[in-house]
């Protein structure tokens, strides 16, 4: 089924995209929390309208486009967003807010596809996001995540709390790597002895249950046949 993205969804695309997505998936769960609507040919017709005034507006040539980069690096762009107490985002910033935000700030023009944020921002700080103008022109953007009624101390705070807990988290990993590394050869070692060991004593108990041959019993005398009388002997006792 295809649906028109009223908002930017993980894993599924940016606010105006047009996706196909499964028919369960879009009845029960996109079109109830209004993330998107069925793709009408009216509605695709306006998409494709507005898409033409927008890349009217981008940059058209190299000259457009190092003059946008150089504003877009001189720019800079806040967000004072909704935080949990460690600078957790009780939502995120997106590519597509960047771009919206930089046409109502700074009347600057860049597709959303082109701003990489390859993952949504869900943490307060400071970021610097890699923005392509035109082809071979591209630009730096620097961004300020601010928790909503703090300002920027806070958010530096929240900011170096959230990194020193996963340096600590990255040590802890390599540590543990290291430990089993190093565990490694002494178990294979264990594990040669004493697999050599039951093959010794099976070598032995073979030995020890193998019996002796008994001897073969010495054959019997056969009886000595009786000897034929002479012939002599023979005439004189019939006589």
């Amino acid at each position: 089924m295809q649906v028109i993205l009223l908002k930017d969804v993980e894993k599924v695309g940016l606010r105006g995209d047009v996706v196909d997505v499964a028919r369960g998936y879009a009845r029960n769960f996109l079109l109830p929390r209004q993330l998107a609507e069925p793709a009408s040919p009216g509605r695709l017709e306006e998409l494709r309208k507005r898409d033409e005034v927008r890349a009217r507006q981008e940059a058209r040539t190299h000259e457009e486009a190092r003059e946008i980069a150089s504003r877009l690096e001189q720019a800079s762009i806040r967000f004072d967003v909704n935080a949990g107490p460690t600078g957790t985002l009780f939502g995120s910033v997106t590519a597509t807010d960047v771009a919206d935000r930089l046409w109502t700030d700074h009347r600057i023009r860049v597709d959303r596809r082109n701003i990489e944020l390859s993952d949504p921002v869900k943490r307060v700080g400071r970021y610097e996001v890699p923005v392509e103008v035109f082809t071979d022109v591209s630009a730096t953007l620097r961004l300020e995540v601010v928790p909503e009624g703090g300002d920027v101390a806070q958010m530096e705070t929240l900011q170096a709390a959230a990194e020193a807990e996963e340096a600590a988290a990255a040590a802890e990993a390599e540590a543990e790597r290291e430990a089993q590394a190093a565990a490694e050869p002494e178990f294979v070692e264990v594990e040669i002895a004493e697999a050599a060991e039951p093959e010794g004593a099976i070598e032995a108990e073979a030995e020890a249950t193998v019996p002796e041959p008994e001897p073969e019993p010495e054959p019997e005398p056969e009886a000595a046949e009786p000897a034929e009388a002479p012939a002599s002997a023979q005439t004189e006792t019939e006589q």
